[in-house]
């Protein structure tokens, strides 16, 4: 049996609250061993990885990891939020009571982990010294190296992020299962991802693979950390965060935004000005996925990314989609690439949509470890890479990362963009003014469904702030809590709403989009400072041709500026009768945003 007040002692965690809860789990585990970790042992874990076949060299400093077939990707129907009190019950949050989840939790884990190593990793996901430190603060227990691996690439991992906190930490346990006896997606799926939010206690069991084991990031990054922010006056979102300096007037805009899946929210932020204007413009990133957002003791609304990395899908990352994205993730940066293809001999990687398929398929193994060139002809045109393939890399190496990316205090945020994936009604960008109307639009984002999904081409599959499956407490709730915050800001940000995707009638997209999305977001930073005033709509305000920066465009897409700078009257009166039954789920909803939606309905009548 381990002697583990000598492990604690020797790791130098001295948090006896801490101690404490690494001692319960590892009786209720059975872990063999117990080891902490910090950021330092990545090397050493790496080797041991490596040596024991869980990762495979893929060039110099990179690595690949494979998950079990049937462990690729988000599992919601089996995430649940659990709290004491039922009125936490949401529309999309999956509420269970937690006296009857914890149980069913404490049940799976007991003994799971025998004959493993419990590694304990103290992660603060924030920087150190920040306002919302309290709540950044956790310890994952997990029996699984590669888990720890990607912690250390997305979170700040360390004892000395934890011991002066006190029983100020989320209480975080993974324990991995026997992911090949756990009926994924039958009736008979023992996999549970449970939040016990009112407890800031999160137990996943049943899975090796991304947001259902590297608590730090959804779980406790998203879920959990709304749920703090409800109750202490702060929002966190599923929200990308950029910034924008002017170089030839000094100033410096920063957005952040929520984007469904698909509707290219990490290409955005890790966008860089189109090239005739990037003499004049400079694009920093701050982060990709997370942003929690604050009003400060001046009045000025504040964010930041509590991740230190980016967790990013690699299907159709390339230079053009996103060079900045390919540049994080080259030889010597430590990056993990899990489930993409991989050549054994040669140790490269290859995924859909990263440049031409290779045709000497010797040595390539698809994201199963399944030869490619022993494939029949039935098979031969499965992808190589699962769809939800990924790379971990630090933020440290992402080329234009913003300099103060871990400056404590945050970046003022200056806008808040929504953006959906929609053909013919949403135009390419909106401001919207008013704060009610704002959040209103947040509550009513989506993308549109396609004929293969559900029958209903052309209909949003609504979103709401893009956080549909990391609510933790009711949607009512929800709206309240942003009017609260952001009304409480003497600096109000401006809201708007982007679509990088109308198509024409002949399947044709009429925006460039990729970099040359940076041109409406300069627009939006004008009319926030009154340098623009654009067209007022229905819907919001929209820029004029003459207004928005357009050095260096095609004819092509100077020729379909008229269609993606229009209001379609009759699309958008559709979409209303959509929205308000969307909305009418929502119990409670406040009588602002019932307000906000009659006031576009009959602009749109009165259109």
């Amino acid at each position: 049996m381990v002697d583990l007040e000598r492990v604690l002692d020797d790791a130098g965690l001295s948090n006896p609250h801490v101690r404490e809860y690494v001692a319960h789990w590892a009786g209720v585990t059975g872990a063999e061993r117990v080891e902490v970790v910090s950021a330092a042992d990545d090397a050493r874990l790496i080797q041991e990885a490596l040596d024991a076949g869980e990762l495979l060299p893929a060039g110099e400093g990179r690595y690949y990891s494979r998950s079990y077939y049937k462990d690729t990707a988000r599992a919601e129907e089996r995430t649940i939020v659990a709290t004491s009190d039922e009125r936490d019950k949401g529309v999309y949050n999956n509420w269970k009571p937690a006296a009857e989840m914890k149980p069913k939790l404490i049940e799976l884990m007991t003994g799971a982990s025998e004959g493993k190593t419990m590694y304990v990793i103290p992660y603060l996901m924030a920087p150190k010294g920040s306002p919302l430190e309290k709540f950044a603060a956790g310890v994952e227990l997990t029996d699984n190296r590669s888990v720890v691996l990607q912690m250390i690439r997305m979170s700040r991992v360390g004892v000395e992020y934890i011991n002066d906190l006190g029983d100020n930490f989320v209480k975080a346990v993974h324990v991995t299962g026997d992911l090949e006896n756990l009926g994924q997606g039958t009736p008979d799926d023992k996999r549970y991802f449970v939040t016990v939010a009112d407890e800031r206690t999160i137990l996943h069991f049943g899975s090796s693979y991304g947001g259902n084991a590297l608590l730090g990031k959804i779980a406790h990054g998203l879920r959990q950390g709304s749920y703090d922010g409800w109750k202490n006056g702060f929002l966190v979102e599923q929200f990308m965060l950029l910034g924008i300096t002017d170089k030839e007037t000094g100033r410096k805009y920063n957005i952040c935004g929520g984007f469904p899946s698909a509707s290219g929210k990490t290409n955005l932020a890790m966008t860089l000005a189109p090239d005739a204007l990037g003499d004049r413009y400079y694009v920093e990133f701050y982060g990709d996925d997370i942003a929690w957002l604050w009003v400060g003791d001046d009045g000025k609304l504040y964010g930041m990314n509590p991740e230190n990395g980016v967790f990013g899908v690699a299907k159709d990352t390339n230079e053009k989609t996103n060079p900045t994205a390919v540049e994080s993730i080259v030889p010597g940066t430590g990056a993990i690439f899990t489930n993409v293809a991989y050549n054994e001999k040669t140790e490269e990687v290859w995924w859909e949509g990263k440049g031409p398929k290779p045709t000497d398929l010797d040595g390539w193994l698809d994201w199963k470890g399944e030869p490619i060139a022993d494939r029949s002809d039935d098979d031969a045109d499965l992808p190589w890479a699962h769809p939800n393939s990924r790379f971990t890399t630090t933020l440290e190496n992402v080329p234009n990362v913003a300099k103060d990316f871990e400056d404590p205090a945050g970046v003022e945020i200056h806008g808040i963009i929504f953006g959906g994936r929609t053909r013919d009604r949403e135009p390419l960008i909106r401001a919207i003014d008013d704060i009610a109307e704002g959040v209103y639009d947040g509550l009513t984002l989506g993308a549109e469904a396609t004929a293969a999904a559900d029958g209903l081409e052309g209909v949003l599959r609504y979103d709401p702030m893009s956080m549909r499956p990391f609510m933790s407490y009711a949607e009512a709730d929800y709206a309240a809590h942003w009017l609260k915050v952001i009304g409480a800001a003497e600096e109000k940000p401006v809201f708007a709403h982007v679509n990088w995707f109308q198509r024409g009638d002949d399947g044709r997209f009429l925006w460039p989009g990729y970099r040359e999305n940076l041109r409406p977001l300069v627009w939006l930073m004008q009319y926030k400072n009154g340098e623009v005033e654009g067209t007022r709509t229905p819907v919001g305000v929209i820029p004029t041709k003459e207004e928005l920066n357009l050095e260096g465009c095609d004819e092509q897409t100077l020729a379909d500026l008229d269609t993606v700078l229009t209001i379609d009257v009759e699309r958008w009166q559709q979409e209303m009768g959509h929205r308000e039954k969307h909305l009418a789920q929502f119990d409670g909803l406040p009588e602002e945003i019932w307000e906000a939606h009659r006031r576009v309905t009959k602009a749109l009548d009165d259109a």
